[in-house]
């Protein structure tokens, strides 16, 4: 149905119109409850060998919704009903922020990919913490966090630090956004020193918590194995809980979308099926360099239950869908772990 009937609807629209299009959609379909119970009755898998305990924390099932898709939190419950493992809201920032102008989201369907350009737009963690306040549904979700656009650089740990403090008791764990290519310098922020200065003044916070929550960080698919040999030494140092690998890639390489209309659209943050190669090397090199003992969320270009696997077998523990998700549809979380289930002995140590 999604496929045949909703998304080609969807489509005729642009896509941050499609988005809020989709939201209002889901509020109204999850508000009536013989339809909620119906998604969940044919999107969730319910399975033991499903679980994943994983930094501390027991995920019902390994596929995750990515940050991006509930920037503000503002679906966590309908979401919930639609098969994940866990979700992750954000990117925020300390204060709201409009984000770039517009068009800021572009589709290529030759492709099954998106750019995107959006900036980090939220309407702040205040809003967001108000949200996460009144969820109803117990699904562990992740709180991703940045930094404000006119925050210079020398002052972002500030802006971390107001996110984590607010977010600490409404979110199940952090996810660190130094990747995102929208924000001017943000990228700067994952060199070695300000990376290392981040994550450790992060880690001390957490540590004066009675109960720490895991602190992960997400990283660049543009990084070079030097880069990665960096990132891989500070969080095993810090030490960090985990990482998600990876975010959108300012790579315009092996695209079947034409160099004019790539011209027209600009700069931007490519993800979908063009990502998926260059995330699984990442993985894999992350899994292999650090013996495994850096856990790892693979997202990135996932459109098939064989793409996920393929993350897991390259050393992900866990999964994380959106663009794949905005192509495909709701199944696609079901397929996915239906497909685990027939290979849950060779992940079930990941």
């Amino acid at each position: 149905m999604y496929k045949f009937i909703l998304r080609p609807l969807l489509f005729l629209l642009k896509p941050e119109q499609a988005h809020k299009v989709t939201v209002g959609l889901l509020r109204l379909a999850m508000a009536i409850l013989p339809v909620k119970h119906l998604f969940q009755k044919s999107l969730e898998v319910n399975n033991p060998d499903l679980t994943r305990n994983l930094f501390g924390l027991t995920f019902k099932n390994p596929v995750g919704l990515a940050a991006g898709f509930d920037k503000d939190a503002k679906l966590i419950d309908e979401m919930a009903a639609l098969g994940f493992g866990f979700l992750e809201i954000g990117t925020l920032t300390p204060r709201p922020q409009a984000g770039n102008p517009q068009p800021r989201l572009f589709r290529l369907p030759k492709d099954r990919g998106l750019i995107n350009r959006m900036g980090f737009n939220n309407a702040g963690i205040h809003a967001a913490a108000e949200r996460l306040a009144r969820r109803k549904s117990n699904i562990i979700v992740g709180g991703n966090i940045g930094k404000n656009k006119t925050t210079p650089n020398k002052n972002a740990t500030d802006d971390y630090e107001q996110c984590f403090e607010l977010l600490f008791p409404l979110v199940d764990y952090f996810t660190v956004n130094v990747s995102s290519p929208n924000t001017p310098d943000l990228r700067q922020l994952q060199e070695k020193e300000p990376l290392f200065n981040l994550l450790n003044h992060l880690k001390k916070l957490n540590q004066k918590k009675a109960n720490p929550k895991p602190i992960l960080l997400k990283i660049a698919p543009d990084l070079n194995n030097t880069q990665l040999d960096d990132i891989i030494e500070i969080c095993l140092t810090v030490p960090l809980d985990g990482v998600i690998a990876t975010n959108t890639t300012i790579s315009r390489e092996s695209l079947q979308t034409s160099d004019n209309t790539l011209r027209a659209i600009g700069a931007g943050g490519l993800s979908g099926r063009a990502i998926r190669q260059r995330s699984t090397e990442v993985i894999r090199y992350i899994h292999q360099k650090s013996g495994g003992k850096l856990p790892i969320i693979g997202v990135g270009g996932i459109n098939s239950p064989a793409d996920a696997l393929e993350k897991l077998e390259a050393g992900a523990s866990l999964v994380q869908l959106y663009t794949g998700y905005i192509y495909e549809g709701p199944a696609l979380v079901r397929d996915i772990n239906r497909a685990i289930l027939t290979k849950t002995s060779v992940y079930a140590g990941n």
